[in-house]
């Protein structure tokens, strides 16, 4: 079955942020995202999960271990497990990204203030 955002597993995170599973298993997750101008998501780490963030449309910051890189449209990183980061739009438009977790990062996530 084709997979979309129009019949995907639709949720809301953070500050009015969209979500939507488009793989969903035990050992890989692929959520397409969508956060608002001025969002972001709070710091934290994954003690197994390896992550890759891909901008769609938009300008995102992935701010990892302390470092900020800045992700334009069709840009993408790496962020493997233990790694403290969040992501940011500090634009005035939307910004979409798809964000690949292997395995599954639900309950593997660790807040930081770091």
């Amino acid at each position: 079955m084709k997979v979309n955002k129009q019949n995907a597993e639709h949720y809301i995170w953070g500050e009015h942020c969209d979500g939507w599973h488009l793989v969903k298993s035990k050992q890989l997750s692929v959520i397409h995202e969508r956060m608002p101008a001025n969002t972001s998501e709070i710091r934290h780490y994954h003690l197994h999960a390896h992550q890759f963030f891909f901008v769609l449309s938009g300008t995102a910051i992935l701010e990892k271990n302390g470092e900020r890189i800045t992700l334009n449209p069709q840009e993408g990183i790496e962020v493997p497990p233990l790694t403290p980061h969040q992501i940011l739009n500090e634009s005035d438009e939307d910004v979409e990204f798809l964000v690949i977790s292997q395995p599954n990062s639900r309950g593997d996530r660790v807040l930081t203030d770091k």
